[in-house]
């Protein structure tokens, strides 16, 4: 609870950023349905994570970190129960944060395929809007 006050004196009662949820072209929107199908604790506390980044951003670790190599990629950073990890990855465009993609991370490093899907979805969004 400090935290969301701290974050609201901080920056003000306005989200900075406004996280919207990539869509596919036929109305489908991955990350939504991904948080969707987890459990109500594991998408509260990834909720309460997306929304720190909304009033707080620009912000860093450990909540949220750039992607190296990958320029206008980020992720937030959730701790799950069961000592799970789950990332989101999302861009920036204006005042929006797109939602690109959502998993649970079993390894150290980021997949590739988790990266290339999101970086193709950001250029999708570019395009389409």
């Amino acid at each position: 609870m400090y935290r969301l006050w701290y974050i609201w004196w901080v920056a003000g009662p306005e989200k900075i950023i406004v996280a919207r949820f990539y869509r596919l072209a036929g109305g489908r929107e991955p990350v939504r349905e991904w948080l969707a199908a987890m459990p109500r604790e594991d998408r509260r506390v990834i909720g309460h994570d997306l929304m720190r980044v909304e009033f707080g951003w620009p912000c860093g670790p450990p909540l949220c970190g750039s992607m190296t190599g990958f320029p206008g990629l980020f992720e937030v950073r959730s701790n799950l129960t069961g000592r799970r990890i789950a990332r989101v990855l999302f861009g920036v465009s204006g005042k929006n944060m797109v939602l690109l993609h959502g998993f649970i991370k079993k390894a150290q490093s980021t997949p590739e395929k988790e990266l290339k899907l999101a970086v193709r979805r950001m250029k999708e969004y570019g395009r389409h809007g």
